[in-house]
């Protein structure tokens, strides 16, 4: 038996009176009458067979059932308006992909690239959404997504990027406060400190003590670690790819030639037959021009 899916409007009023706590207030929203608002609410109440709100004061609270279905509309309606924007663009000649990116690939390297990107590619327009852990989200939930972890799920494509090292990077300012400055005087210098990953690697390959600093501030970005170095806040370890544009426009000196394996890969991945896949496949192309791949 089908179930009969109520109108967009009864649905749009009960998400909203449910997340503002009051009719009154969903009308004003939604830009119609209190009596609509209310009209739409008992006329989903009588098909569902339960009640939705409960007066509390003031307040229209919701159920639990109300909670947990304004929650699945307030998606749904989300999606629709995703495919209609989606819609516009594409039927401008325009074709919008979703990339979901760490943070510290978006903001060391990618943002200062996607000039670049849209004057070869403009009619390609690329949404960032910025992912933070370690873990990638669901790859169903993005177009492409640019990630630390290969994804083996069965339908995607996932290609490593890139290999990258470590090196260790200040700026001219601050060496220029430390006058003929070497590698044996590292340990004067303050020192910034990650979270996922230590001096350790590096300061072993430099011959120097590999004890991790003890003082100086800790980050848990890469990209803001490596903007403080950049400010002069201290010397940092990066991965060489994220600071090439700072190395190259003098923002920082790499110091010495050592560098370590980052033991940190990037993938790109995308679903398997994307109704969008000849973009996806334009913007890895791209992606693998820039690192020479």
């Amino acid at each position: 038996m089908t179930t009969r899916i109520p109108a967009l409007a009864a649905l749009r009023a009960l998400e909203a009176a449910a997340r503002l706590h009051s009719f009154t207030r969903a009308a004003q929203e939604l830009h119609v009458t209190h009596s609509a608002v209310s009209h739409h609410l008992r006329a989903l109440e009588e098909q569902l067979g339960t009640a939705l709100f409960r007066r509390v004061g003031p307040n229209m609270l919701p159920t639990p059932i109300c909670e947990r279905l304004a929650v699945r509309v307030r998606s749904a309606v989300d999606e629709i308006a995703d495919a209609l924007a989606e819609a516009r663009t594409e039927g401008a000649g325009v074709i919008r992909l979703q990339i979901s990116v760490m943070a510290d690939f978006a903001s060391s390297w990618l943002i200062r690239r996607l000039g670049q990107f849209s004057q070869l590619h403009p009619d390609i327009e690329l949404m960032l959404r910025i992912h933070y852990q370690i873990e990638p989200p669901d790859p169903d939930s993005v177009d492409i997504g640019i990630w630390h972890q290969r994804i083996h799920k069965q339908g995607f494509h996932s290609h490593k990027l890139l290999d990258d090292r470590v090196v260790a990077v200040a700026s001219p300012g601050l060496l220029a406060r430390y006058p003929n400055f070497e590698l044996a005087d590292l340990p004067k210098l303050p020192m910034l400190r990650l979270t996922l990953r230590s001096w350790h690697d590096w300061l072993v390959a430099a011959g120097l003590p590999p004890d991790e600093p003890e003082r100086g501030p800790v980050f848990d970005d890469p990209g803001l670690m490596l903007q403080a170095a950049v400010a002069g806040q201290g010397v940092a370890t990066a991965r060489l790819q994220m600071a090439r544009h700072d190395l190259e426009a003098g923002n920082l000196v790499q110091l010495g030639d050592i560098s370590v394996p980052a033991n940190l890969e990037y993938f790109v991945t995308w679903r398997e037959n994307h109704p969008r896949e000849l973009a996806i496949c334009r913007f890895y192309e791209w992606l693998r021009q820039q690192f020479g791949s």
